[in-house]
């Protein structure tokens, strides 16, 4: 299926996108904030390619192993948005306090 290769490769240049930001960040909590972002677009990426290989492959043991990535995805997915909600306004305000010394 071309759409979800589509989306695993959007999902992984997101991956890298964020931990690129990360190496560059220099405050603590957007560094916890990018980290959160990062892991949900991993999640997606596990999850994606889980998908995917059950659409090429119908043998027991791909239904095995896309369950096990397609769980682990999924609990990436969770931990990374429960981050994301917790460091938001941490991160809005740490980005007000840089502002406001410039």
């Amino acid at each position: 299926m071309p759409v979800l290769v589509i989306l695993i490769v959007i999902s992984f240049v997101f991956y890298v996108f964020y931990k690129i930001k990360y190496v560059r960040c220099t405050r603590p909590v957007e560094k916890k904030w990018l980290t959160s972002k990062s892991g949900i677009a991993l999640g997606s990426f596990i999850s994606l390619f889980a998908i995917n290989q059950v659409f090429l492959y119908q043998t027991t043991m791909t239904y095995i192993i896309a369950a096990v990535f397609l769980l682990m995805g999924a609990l990436s997915i969770w931990n990374g948005l429960k981050a994301y909600r917790y460091y938001l306004p941490f991160a809005m305000e740490e980005a007000e306090q840089m502002n406001k010394q410039s």
